[in-house]
């Protein structure tokens, strides 16, 4: 009986052993050891399909109190049962209930060893969904230590049988100390194993009013990007809003070094196979060498825009300046973009949606305008003019000609794009009635080849005051 007492209690000492080695830990330095990893896999591997259907129901039994910390309250509950089959003289039931709390643990622990076990047989493919390699060597080495405490416990049962000492005062000290370590370590069971911290304990808004400590600013910052607490309306990386700061930054700076082993190319296959590579749209927030290349990225990229948009205003200003044949009050020359087809009139206070296009060219509204400019995104080198009077109609050297009615509410439209400059002072006479006459050359050349040549759509707007309403298609 003594004997099996001690075995008992060794079972579960060791049980709890490693939740009171995290919580000495996390008590010395805010760490509770625990360290969180997401898998990729685009196989199938047999351990890992049968680990994905098994965990959903295994681990609301494993959340149920009597199973946590290894197993130690339902050792510490056959313990009891066992006790009080052997003082009753009934041997044999104190066996079975021993024996049916090993098999319990042993069913729960056995599978977290034996699939990646499978899964590490068939190759290195099936092997990486588990995680990197010193996880997987961790977790073999904690399963087969939580099968320690079921083996302790079949050892327990089988000692010989002794005769029971009511008083023995190794059994209740044994007894006692079961208890007390049952009483205090069950509420603590449900205990979150690391923080995540509030946008506001972050500071991600930069007013100074932070309390996390232990993280600098880096981390921070790139604890704020991966919640989503920097921008409006972001939910963050998926799968990791409730994994704790530190684990997170630790996963963080796993990639950051493998990032920054590739160049700090988050694009690397390396990196894109790596168990945490959803991380990577936030790592330029605490990886320096993933900074800079993006930095290199948007330089590059912003160079190759600057480029491209001095070509095409070159090729505008090489056209031939449009000569009308009265004078008018302004002319203005610009290149004008667009990422929606169109190029967009407005005045102040009747900025909405654009109005329909007559002839899949002009369309206009009370202070609204739209003028076809592209196929979907591109320019146009667009000439303005604004007049007193009607001026002569010119169709030569034009592919189209459509002239709309333009209501002006406050005589202040402008003409713009999504970049470039904005074309003012469009209506001379102030608010009221006017006519609005558009031209253009380049449309079927835009529409036959993939890559237009610079400066392939050119547009001539006149306006000028004019109480006619009605669309009229000159070509």
């Amino acid at each position: 009986m003594h004997g099996a007492s001690k075995i008992w209690a060794a079972a579960t000492l060791t049980a709890v052993a490693p939740s009171l080695f995290f919580w000495v830990i996390w008590t010395l330095t805010g760490d509770y050891g625990s360290r969180s990893y997401l898998s990729m896999s685009s196989g199938s591997c047999l351990g890992w399909d049968i680990y994905d259907q098994v965990s959903p129901w295994a681990y609301p039994v494993k959340a149920f109190p009597l199973f946590s910390y290894d197993g130690a309250p339902l050792v510490v509950l056959g313990f009891a049962g066992w006790c009080l089959s052997v003082r009753s003289g009934r041997t044999g039931l104190g066996r079975s209930i021993g024996r049916c709390v090993a098999v319990v643990l042993l069913v729960l622990d056995l599978p977290d060893f034996l699939l990646p076990t499978l899964d590490a047989a068939l190759g290195p493919a099936c092997t990486q969904i588990w995680g990197p390699p010193e996880l997987l060597s961790q977790q073999f080495a904690w399963r087969l230590y939580d099968c320690v405490p079921p083996i302790l416990v079949l050892f327990a049962v089988r000692a010989p049988r002794r005769a029971y000492t009511r008083r023995g005062p190794v059994v209740r000290t044994a007894a006692g100390v079961l208890a007390v370590t049952a009483v205090v370590l069950l509420p603590a069971a449900s205990a979150p194993p690391g923080k995540v911290s509030t946008e506001r304990e972050l500071d991600c808004a930069g007013f100074g009013d932070g309390t996390v400590k232990g993280l600098s600013e880096t981390d921070k910052r790139f604890l704020c990007a991966v919640r989503g607490y920097d921008r409006p309306y972001d939910s963050g990386v998926e799968g990791w809003d409730e994994v704790s700061d530190q684990d997170v930054v630790a996963q963080g700076h796993q990639l950051c070094a493998l990032a920054t082993r590739h160049g700090g190319d988050t694009g690397a296959r390396a990196v894109q196979e790596a168990p945490q590579a959803s991380l990577a749209g936030a790592l330029a927030d605490l990886c320096p060498a993933v900074a800079r290349a993006r930095q290199s990225e948007e330089d590059r990229w912003q160079a190759e825009s600057d480029a491209y948009v001095a070509r095409e205003e070159r090729a505008c200003a090489a056209h031939p300046r449009h000569r009308p044949k009265i004078r008018p009050v302004r002319q203005r020359r610009a290149t004008l973009w667009t990422e929606f087809w169109t190029i967009e009139g407005w005045e102040d206070g009747y900025e909405g949606n654009p109005p329909d296009l007559v002839k899949d060219l002009v369309g206009s509204g009370r202070g609204a305008l739209a003028i076809w400019a592209a196929d979907e995104a591109g320019s146009a080198c667009v000439t303005v003019e604004s007049y007193t009077r009607r001026p002569p109609l010119e169709v030569r050297g034009w592919d189209e000609v459509v002239e709309v009615g333009y209501e002006s509410p406050t005589g202040s439209l402008q003409l713009g794009g999504g970049e470039g400059p904005t074309l003012k002072g469009l209506t001379v006479r102030g608010p009221g009635s006017y006519r609005v006459r558009v031209h253009l050359r380049g449309r079927k050349l835009v529409y036959q080849v993939a890559y237009p040549p610079d400066g392939a759509v050119e547009l001539l707007v006149q306006v000028f005051p004019g109480t006619a309403r009605r669309p009229v298609a000159y070509k």
